[in-house]
């Protein structure tokens, strides 16, 4: 990477962080560290949420998606707005009422403290676990670049997060997102336009969705009813709306985002902003890793994309083996791309369609050939390589200067997340444990002062995952697989607070470790696809807390 890049990439970042520390320097009110004094607007509002939740894993792990998968992941977003309709009509009203710092302060007004703090638990160990995700994503793009321990990115990454996230509480972490989010959309429309002007002087955009159509890759709507498929129509507006009510409506990390705002007004039409925009950016970017697709399909592909672990396979034994899987995929790529020019001709037949299926077929089998003498050559190695697509195709075509722009859309999305989940984590921590279990009482710049340990603890926790956690498929995934095994559970109890007001704390409680524990067997039985489990711990949640609650005797307190 030029000297130029490194400059674009380092300025971009410290203007930022330098800016949001500015901005939000002496902050010694609890309110105002936690709730920037309750003070955003709309716009900051949404773009805040949004921020939160597109990390650095949705910009480097969503075009290697829809590279090997194609377009259907865009199905997982369909249940967003229907969520954020709910939660603009029960949960902002409600929480700004009861003017709370996080959500679970609610749960003991409803039910009682060990309720509270089951729920606020259930966070805290989901959302530590993804904190330590989002800083791990970007890691591999340092690691990658600069040929150097990934373990060593992890702990620069996240210290620099720390300490952007301790220096200004929320406000610094809402005035940054702004920005962020700035360099993120500018970013990934330079890389679209990139890509389609790489493409061959004859392929159009056109042309292009022709040739992504031809190989599967704008399969955007699956409605069979398959629980084991994780993205179908009918996964995605279920369970994808019961993750989406859990993760916006209950998980601290999101409701302290639109805590901030000014009023219930402010708070819902920043949440509508973000229902409203954020599939169109979760399309525009799979249809981005389409096209990075379509380029290769008249470029020079790897066989592999994690290019450090395919030099430490040229040095061992199985170099030769590799070099003739990458061969066979060179000849096979000539043989595409002459059934490709047939099909932008016009002059294809069903004869011309099963050949380049054969095709296709092919270069998966040599693909899965690669990984597996990758597996052979290096045993401790990640054989999975979807994370690597999208940097892979920035540091190997893109002109100078526009890498380092990119590689700031990384970090941006990575700081912006993490500095989120951070803040969130060491609110409800601070809220929920410590000042509501210690006996001894701070002044305002004491529990500031303790937010700010709260948070450095937190950062650690996270580095420390981050440090030891491979490839799960795609980051991407492994995130939602965390979130879909807590999220129901906790969206049950709240549910049933919001609705079910005959029910009373001891059946909810019950109720959700029972929940939980059957969530996870069903999870290792494998027996739905995850984004289901959403569903089903929020389900099981009511059920049981309502048979417990009929079966409590009528003289017992409730």
């Amino acid at each position: 990477m030029s000297g130029i890049d490194w400059f674009v990439l380092i300025a971009t970042l410290l203007i930022i962080v330098i800016y949001g520390i500015y901005r939000s320097r002496n902050q010694k009110n609890l309110k105002n560290y936690l709730l920037d004094s309750q003070s955003a607007k709309w716009w900051t509002v949404g773009l805040s949420v949004m921020a939160t939740q597109a990390s650095a894993i949705t910009f480097l792990s969503t075009p290697g998606q829809a590279f090997d998968d194609g377009m259907r992941f865009v199905q997982f977003y369909f249940g967003l707005p229907i969520a954020m309709v709910i939660i603009c009509i029960t949960f902002i009203p409600l929480y700004n009422r009861l003017k709370v710092f996080t959500a679970y302060e609610f749960l003991e007004q409803r039910f009682d403290l060990k309720t509270r703090l089951l729920t606020a638990f259930l966070f805290l160990f989901q959302r530590g676990l993804a904190a330590g995700i989002t800083i791990y994503a970007p890691a591999i793009v340092l690691s990658t670049v600069l040929d150097l321990p990934l373990n060593a990115m992890v702990w620069f990454i996240g210290v620099l997060v720390i300490i952007y996230t301790v220096s200004g509480g929320t406000r610094a972490v809402s005035i940054t997102h702004k920005y962020q989010m700035l360099v993120i959309f500018t970013g990934l429309f330079i890389a679209f336009a990139i890509v389609l002007q790489s493409l061959p002087e004859e392929v159009d955009f056109g042309d292009a969705l022709t040739v992504a159509g031809a190989s599967g890759k704008l399969n955007l709507l699956d409605f069979s009813f398959d629980l084991n498929d994780r993205y179908t129509f009918w996964t995605g507006i279920i369970g994808g709306s019961f993750l989406a009510l859990s993760y916006f409506g209950t998980d601290q990390s999101q409701v302290q985002r639109y805590l901030t705002g000014s009023s219930v007004k402010e708070s819902r039409y920043g949440l509508l902003f973000n229902g409203i925009f954020k599939v169109p950016m979760q399309f525009f970017i799979l249809l981005l890793g389409v096209m990075v697709y379509v380029f290769y399909q008249f470029n020079t592909s790897p066989v592999f994309f994690n290019t450090p672990a395919v030099n430490q396979v040229y040095e061992t034994s199985y170099g030769d083996e590799f070099r003739g899987i990458e061969s066979q995929l060179s000849i096979l790529e000539n043989e595409k791309q002459a059934v490709y020019s047939l099909l932008l001709d016009g002059e294809t037949n069903t004869a011309e369609g099963d050949r380049l299926e054969e095709l296709l077929n092919r270069e998966r089998s040599l693909r899965q050939e690669a990984k597996e003498v990758i597996a052979a050559a290096l045993p401790k190695a990640e054989t999975n390589d979807r994370d690597y697509v999208f940097i892979y195709f920035i540091l190997n075509n893109l002109p100078v200067g526009l890498i380092g722009i990119l590689l700031a859309v990384f970090f941006s999305a990575a700081m912006s997340s993490t500095a989120s989940e951070l803040n969130a984590l060491a609110s409800t921590s601070l809220i929920d444990f410590y000042k509501r279990l210690s006996p001894k009482q701070l002044t305002d710049e004491g529990y500031v002062r303790m937010a700010r340990i709260m948070t450095v603890a937190w950062g650690l926790v996270a580095i420390a995952f981050a440090s030891i956690v491979s490839l799960f498929e795609n980051l991407i995934q492994f995130v939602n697989v965390i979130g879909s095994l807590f999220y129901g559970t906790i969206l049950g109890v709240f549910l049933v607070a919001f609705y079910f007001k005959k029910i009373g704390a001891k059946a909810v409680f019950l109720a959700a470790v029972i929940s939980e524990v059957l969530v996870l067997v069903i999870y290792q039985l494998e027996v739905v696809a995850f984004l289901w489990l959403n569903l089903i711990g929020c389900v099981l949640v009511v059920l049981i807390a309502s048979v417990i609650e009929k079966s409590i005797p009528v003289n017992q307190p409730k």
